[in-house]
């Protein structure tokens, strides 16, 4: 996915990056692109306070899809699994699926064919348990909808 990619990008890491190198490195970009420093002009203002929420916004999306976060959080994406799937949505080779339990995930760089076995799949929630929950990069996106 072009978004997770532009992102390792930014940061400068790679796709086993931890989190306290996402954090050291987020700390090190936020210091050099705060706002405060860029006051010579509303331009250079504006551009900081942009990529000041690039910077943001990319930390906390890699946090979400670290290894260590999805360690962490196994025992509850378990849980999910045995859950009846709600609804989904594809869109650009991300699979949203919403669960009765509650939560919600995205997978990542799903391929259009492995989607369209899933919608044509006598059990979906087989299907999905099967060939798709632990096969593509996901994270959950449950906690997002909490805090926003």
């Amino acid at each position: 996915m072009k978004k997770i990619i532009d992102y390792r990008k930014l940061f400068g890491v790679t796709d086993n990056a931890g989190l306290q190198e996402l954090k050291t490195v987020y700390r090190g970009l936020v210091k050099n692109w705060h706002p405060d420093k860029f006051q010579d002009s509303e331009e250079s203002k504006a551009e900081a306070e942009e990529k000041s929420r690039t910077i943001i916004e990319a930390y906390h999306f890699l946090v979400s899809i670290a290894p260590e976060t999805r360690e962490k959080t196994a025992s509850e994406y378990a849980l999910t699994l045995n859950s009846a799937i709600v609804e989904f949505q594809y869109k650009a080779q991300t699979l949203t699926i919403s669960f009765a339990d509650g939560n919600e995930y995205e997978y990542f760089d799903l391929p259009k064919n492995v989607y369209v076995k899933f919608i044509n799949a006598d059990s979906p929630g087989r299907f999905f348990r099967r060939h798709i929950s632990n096969s593509y990069l996901y994270r959950s996106t449950s906690r997002l909808a909490a805090l926003a």
